[in-house]
């Protein structure tokens, strides 16, 4: 008898001690995902998919980023570091590097190659750009890296940068039709990915093409089919279903499914073949799955927030979650895994939808802006002082200004005033007024976060609300303003209560509630502020 208590006991510590952490942390990122979408699209989601999540979870329905710019890799970088730009110094997508002389990509790595059927760029990435720690990081830390974590993507940013520097592996999509890596993780892929690989999942979905999920009644949320708004979808004589995908790919190559809905499903199938293989959530030791859906991102761009593209991309999405979360119950055990979903930013209104609604906006060309600055700098200083601009942020050439003898501090002030003056700016600000920033400035304090003194340029300019540095079909991101910053976030699965907050949160909150919630190390960049609402179990 008292060993037959003793076992009992024994069983009963075990788990205890299993319930700390749960099994699997899943951690989905939706590239350019309005918290709108949530709502507009509601009544012809399953009731499996997102509704399941906001229905049974955790849902803040006030989160926003709170940083500018609002660009895909500093987004993911600060929902899995939980800090801002500013800290752990993803500054943009690509940034011009003073140092280099050059565009810098947010994860380019000379020192790693490719592995996996990727061509030499597509693999020469890492994660060594990335100043902070992440959560994943913290989490291979506390199981003494024991516990995998494994990042995926369609994009090399949104597997490398949420993975972290500790993962065991992030893959991405390559334009041959492969999932790839690079020799920062490994020097071979593992022979599942492989296997995957050489079965071309890629090509039933090209084979099938793209045509409407539901009945076109349901499209009543959107503009109709081949309104102005829209871009081509790889050169298609009109932005109308259906699309023939094996013409593109044929005059292209297999990178066309990203800019189809077929790109998440993709995603998903080989995320499934992860937890698969890589056994993730089958023992008591946590481990972390990040997964970045990215072709809403592409599909965003091109066609637009209001084109019926866009809406069939999320009514397959939100099958594609519904399947997941089947998955996930059945492998990993529906109490053992926590989730949660995001996004990396959300996105403007097309412009020219705004102006012929009769909303006082323009697009404009960065192209444009370009020459006007040099144009401008050489009627006034006699040369072109305009280093670089790009991502908002304009850079002096101070070698030909020192050269010039021309007092650095009047030109920054010339330039200034010259944009004030332009129609599209709403605020220009100096590196003297990021850097001695009181707080009172409410845009001010976005810039002042994602501001790195030794990445960023002598200007940032901030445009009027509604204006969209991007051509005039589709839409773009990057600005400190609502559209661009409410996201989704919804926690679900693992010691979540169901419930919503209104309260304004902030996408930092993130990393430090997941550390709380399985009691790990706080990234190292966090300010910690947590979401208590999902600390407290049910």
């Amino acid at each position: 008898m008292k060993k037959i208590i003793l076992f009992l006991a024994l069983v009963f510590i075990t788990q205890i001690n299993a319930q700390e952490r749960p099994k699997l942390v899943v951690g989905i990122v939706v590239d350019q995902m309005k918290m709108e979408y949530l709502y507009r699209f509601s009544d012809d989601f399953t009731a499996n998919g997102f509704k399941k999540l906001m229905n049974n979870g955790y849902t803040f329905q006030n989160m926003h980023y709170n940083y500018m710019p609002t660009y895909t890799a500093p987004g993911h970088a600060s929902i899995y570091t939980g800090t801002t730009p500013a800290t752990h110094g993803i500054v943009s997508n690509e940034w011009f590097s003073r140092k280099l002389g050059k565009q810098m990509y947010c994860t380019d790595d000379a020192n790693v190659v490719t592995v996996g059927d990727g061509t030499k760029e597509e693999g020469e990435m890492s994660p060594k750009n990335l100043l902070s720690t992440t959560i994943t990081d913290e989490l291979r830390m506390a199981t003494n890296f024991k516990g995998k974590v494994i990042g995926v993507s369609l994009k090399d940013r949104g597997a490398i940068l949420p993975a972290g520097h500790f993962a065991n592996w992030a893959f991405w999509y390559s334009k041959t039709g492969s999932f790839i890596s690079s020799t920062f993780y490994g020097d071979k892929l593992p022979d599942w990915v492989t296997q995957f690989n050489s079965e071309k999942h890629y090509l039933p979905y090209i084979n099938k093409g793209w045509d409407l999920y539901k009945p076109v009644a349901t499209y009543n949320k959107s503009l109709p089919d081949n309104n102005p708004y829209e871009g081509k979808l790889y050169n298609s004589e009109a932005p109308v279903f259906p699309y023939n995908l094996k013409d593109m790919y044929d005059k292209n190559d297999a990178g066309i499914i990203r800019s189809t809905p077929f790109g998440n499903d993709l995603l998903a199938e080989f995320a499934m073949k992860a937890i698969e293989k890589e056994e993730l959530g089958k023992d008591n030791i946590t481990d972390f799955l990040t997964v970045s859906f990215s072709s809403t991102d592409y599909v965003g761009h091109l066609l637009g927030p209001r084109s019926m593209e866009l809406q069939d991309t999320y009514l397959r999405l939100d099958q594609t979650i519904a399947d997941f979360l089947a998955y996930l119950d059945k492998t990993v055990g529906k109490d053992n895994y926590l989730l949660f979903l995001t996004a990396d930013h959300a996105g403007a209104e097309n412009v020219n939808y705004l102006k012929d609604n009769k909303y006082n906006v323009n697009s404009i060309s960065p192209k444009d802006i370009r020459k006007n600055l040099k144009d401008f700098s050489v009627k006034t200083f006699g040369a072109d002082l305009v280093l670089n601009y790009s991502s908002f942020n304009l850079f002096l050439n101070k070698e030909i200004i020192k050269t010039k003898k021309l007092e650095l501090t009047k030109v920054k002030q010339a330039f200034k005033d010259y944009l004030m003056a332009q129609d599209y700016v709403k605020r220009v600000y100096t590196e003297e007024d990021i850097l001695n920033a009181t707080g009172n400035d409410y845009y001010l304090n976005f810039i002042v976060k994602g501001y790195d003194v030794t990445q960023n340029g002598d200007l940032i300019v901030l445009d009027k609300p509604g204006y969209i540095e991007y051509m005039g079909t589709g839409t773009s991101h990057g600005t400190p303003y609502t559209y661009d910053t409410h996201v989704p976030a919804i926690f679900y699965g693992w010691n979540i209560k169901k419930g919503e907050s209104y309260n304004k949160k902030v996408i930092t909150q993130i990393a430090p509630t997941i550390a709380q919630k399985i009691k790990v190390t706080f990234p190292n960049g966090t300010e910690a502020n947590v979401l208590e609402e999902v600390l407290d179990k049910k």
